[in-house]
């Protein structure tokens, strides 16, 4: 099974920037699409970001215009290029498929304040 190991996350100013890295123990199963989660303190986890195989990709409105996802040609290493931060993007963010039955990584926090 595929493991999912994320980095980049770190204490932010509010108005900064940071790129998280999803690190995959191997490719992404064909037809498999990758998503990126958050988890704030007391919510529930919500998807903010996916990329499909075939590239479509969609975003929370919530983070439209600020994220963006990509990924490598080789379909195991997946970014969230996250700009103009608020402290309501303080969470926790996962990388993890938005189907299919995949463990979940330990995600990186992102605080985001002054």
């Amino acid at each position: 099974q595929v493991h999912f190991v994320e980095s980049g996350g770190g204490l932010v100013q509010p108005g900064g920037s940071l790129r998280l890295t999803c690190a995959a123990s191997g490719p992404i199963p064909a037809g498999y699409a990758m998503g990126w989660y958050r988890q704030a303190p007391g919510k529930q986890r919500e998807l903010v970001a996916s990329i499909s195989r075939l590239g479509r990709i969609e975003y929370v409105d919530s983070v439209k215009g600020r994220f963006t996802i990509s990924r490598n040609v080789n379909n195991n290493t997946f970014w969230l290029q996250m700009a103009s931060l608020t402290p309501a993007d303080t969470a926790v963010y996962s990388c993890h498929p938005p189907a299919g039955l995949f463990s979940w990584g330990p995600g990186t926090q992102v605080p985001v304040s002054s």
